[in-house]
């Protein structure tokens, strides 16, 4: 048995982390998964590995310093704070903003405030804004009454981070389409590479979206559905987009599964009213993955992937292959997949699981694939 709690494992591994900044890397910006990884480690059982974790995970890049708030925002004011969406310079201004906004109001009721106002802009930070946002509800709801200052200060950092990296996509999306998810996936057109797919390749693709073939289709092209299926949709199908594409860099496309199992973890807080609207941006978050990162359909519904995974483990060890390979990546995914599958049993799930596990390199070896966009 564990000799700790879920709820203290996790305000353990906030207090050792307090101090980091929100992004890290030498001459890049990647998120700070820190949090967000030792809140799956512990979802997924282990407890008593979580400490041991953060300590591999600080060692492994340098985090940037924790930017200081300057200049009050009010949360009142639209003039106040929206020309502060999408400054990354004002992270500490947000930070401040959400914190005292929790110290004053229950989290639902902060949450359901800043969620329709920061959902244009749910591709912030290759939608770790969300993402971070959502691991911290989870935390919050587990802990019920006992919800601590280091648990509200997360969510006052994941609700942060959303709006200083606040990406709003060109065009606005809407759930009225003809087609199904699997259908509107193997519809969207991908456009091809002129030559090898560089660093630069997917940033020029995502600045230039509104004038990649398809992408204004691709807004109306979905058609409506009921948020839990459509969710489960997503995850099965973007599943199938990481098995289906193993020459492409093995981090970005996660996020294609991570990111609706995030919003899945947070629809439940919301009024209804607001799930459409999640959905329909979302989608539009989706594609612009696809049309970033592939350039055709390669493996995509086929069962090539069975011959990767051929010696996929049983699912009970899945988890504690993920904290032994010990990449935040690999643990945030690996616990989306087993939560997405527990719901709909889908052998794509814990097959992209062993994918990841078996493509990104472990936490402890270097070099690799980490340091790059992710």
């Amino acid at each position: 048995m564990p000799s700790i709690s879920y709820s203290d494992a996790l305000n353990d591994a906030l207090e050792r982390m307090d101090d980091l900044g929100y992004e890290r890397g030498q001459g890049v910006d990647l998120a700070n998964h820190g949090p967000m990884g030792a809140e799956a480690l512990a979802l997924l059982g282990h407890v008593d590995e979580v400490a041991r974790w953060v300590g591999r995970y600080r060692k492994a890049m340098e985090h940037h310093e924790p930017p200081a708030a300057r200049f009050a925002l009010d949360p009142a004011d639209e003039s106040s704070w929206r020309p502060a969406l999408g400054a990354f310079r004002r992270a500490g201004d947000w930070e401040r903003l959400f914190v005292r906004e929790l110290a004053e109001a229950h989290w639902r009721e902060v949450l359901v405030r800043w969620w329709p106002r920061l959902l244009p802009g749910l591709f912030a930070g290759l939608t770790h804004g969300v993402i971070r946002t959502a691991h911290a509800v989870r935390g919050l709801y587990a802990s019920g009454d006992g919800t601590t200052a280091l648990q509200r200060k997360e969510l006052a950092r994941g609700l942060a981070y959303w709006a200083a990296r606040y990406s709003e996509l060109p065009g606005r999306p809407r759930l009225h389409g003809p087609h199904e998810l699997s259908d509107a996936v193997a519809t969207l057109p991908r456009v091809p590479l002129d030559g090898p797919m560089g660093p630069g390749t997917a940033r020029h693709r995502l600045d230039t979206l509104a004038e990649l073939p398809g992408y204004g289709e691709s807004l109306e092209m979905l058609a409506p559905q009921q948020a839990p299926r459509l969710l489960s949709e997503m995850t099965a199908q973007f599943a199938d987009v990481y098995l289906g594409h193993p020459e492409v860099y093995p981090v970005p496309l996660i996020h294609g599964v991570t990111a609706p199992a995030a919003v899945r973890l947070v629809l439940p807080h919301l009024p209804h009213e607001l799930y459409e609207p999640t959905l329909a941006r979302l989608w539009q978050v989706q594609s612009a993955f696809l049309f970033a990162f592939t350039s055709d359909r390669r493996d995509e519904g086929t069962t090539a992937w069975g011959a990767e995974t051929a010696d996929l483990p049983p699912l009970d060890e899945l988890g504690a292959r993920a904290a032994e390979h010990g990449d935040e990546h690999v643990i945030k995914f690996t616990e989306a997949c087993l939560r997405e599958y527990a719901l709909r049993p889908d052998p794509r799930y814990p097959a992209a699981a062993f994918a990841a596990q078996r493509r990104i390199t472990r936490l402890d070896a270097g070099g690799g694939v980490r340091g790059a966009a992710s």
